[in-house]
């Protein structure tokens, strides 16, 4: 793994590397199976449902009925993954994933697209924040909110032989470029992409490029931070957690979801019995979405390197 962060988005959208990645691996393996919600055109699986008319499935706007084949088709030993914008494939068909995913031990992966603000001009409708919450409380569930494209692209092949139900979040666009081409990732580890002494951002998903930005603010005004990328919510890293809360002293979580439930109240959860640390936040608050540009967004939901600067340094002042 190298970081090769410079602040600039990736020139390769999700949409360009997942349909590739999910084609690469079903002529791998031939019990891949792709499944979709009417999204196909969004998530740019179209030619390859049309190539592969056994292995790519249009199950219509039939989200809860997506999940239930999906199920299906994992007991009798298919390995499936499935599509919809976030906030179908969480709170439309949460009960098909807890039974016929979670509790009947069948594997399935399940994508949850344009998460959050990045959700942008869909609006409030497809805006989920509190999918992370969802997942998080589904027993055996793994719960990832991928940084980038490459990341994507290690994820999806990890993913497919993974049991229990894995719930994996991003954006169909682009998102700040984090990690090298070549770099692979360890699904329940946390990546430190930052060294600091003063105090610890831990971030997941588009907060994680946005945390970054905030190190170098943060480092203007003499304050050394480190930046965890925490992409596996659910099973947190709980030993990296607590070994950097004692390196640094201050925690900070950055997060395009909901606090409730979400990677703050993880990390507090584990700061609490493992290592009592002044912690500060930057996510959303007890509020649904709204239409709007996803930089309008971001400003109104307090998601941004500046909010993340500032929260870094009121949990420095508590220590």
């Amino acid at each position: 793994m190298k970081i090769v962060y410079n602040g600039e988005n990736d020139a390769r959208t999700f949409k360009d590397v997942i349909p590739a990645t999910i084609a690469a691996i079903a002529e791998k393996d031939p019990d891949y199976i792709y499944l979709d919600a009417d999204l196909m055109n969004c998530i740019g699986t179209v030619k390859f449902a049309q190539a592969n008319p056994g292995k790519g499935i249009d199950c219509g706007i039939a989200e809860a009925n997506m999940v239930g084949i999906a199920g299906g088709l994992a007991a009798v030993g298919f390995k499936p993954i499935v599509h919809s914008f976030g906030t179908f494939t969480s709170r439309r068909c949460f009960d098909q994933a807890f039974l016929s995913g979670g509790y009947a031990k069948n594997p399935i992966t399940i994508l949850g697209s344009d998460p959050g603000v990045t959700a942008a001009l869909n609006g409030g409708t497809h805006m989920p924040f509190e999918d992370v919450a969802l997942y998080r409380s589904m027993p055996e569930a793994t719960v990832i909110d991928i940084t980038d494209p490459t990341m994507m692209i290690d994820v999806l092949w990890k993913a497919k032989d993974m049991p229990g139900v894995k719930y994996i979040r991003f954006p169909r666009k682009n998102a700040v470029k984090i990690y090298s081409d070549d770099s692979t990732f360890t699904i329940g580890k946390g990546n430190v992409i930052r060294e600091g002494k003063d105090v610890t951002i831990i971030a997941c998903g588009i907060m994680v490029g946005k945390a970054m930005a905030a190190a170098e603010q943060l480092a203007a005004e003499g304050i050394d931070a480190a930046v965890i990328d925490m992409f596996t919510i659910k099973p947190l890293d709980e030993e990296l957690v607590a070994e950097y809360a004692k390196k640094t002293g201050a925690v900070v979580t950055a997060e395009n979801h909901n606090k409730i439930g979400g990677l703050y109240e993880a990390v507090s959860a584990t700061l609490a019995a493992k290592c009592p640390t002044p912690v500060e936040y930057v996510a959303v608050e007890d509020e649904f979405g709204e239409v709007g540009p996803q930089s309008y967004l971001e400003e109104r939901f307090a998601l941004t390197a500046a909010h993340i600067a500032a929260q870094a340094k009121a949990a420095v002042a508590r220590k």
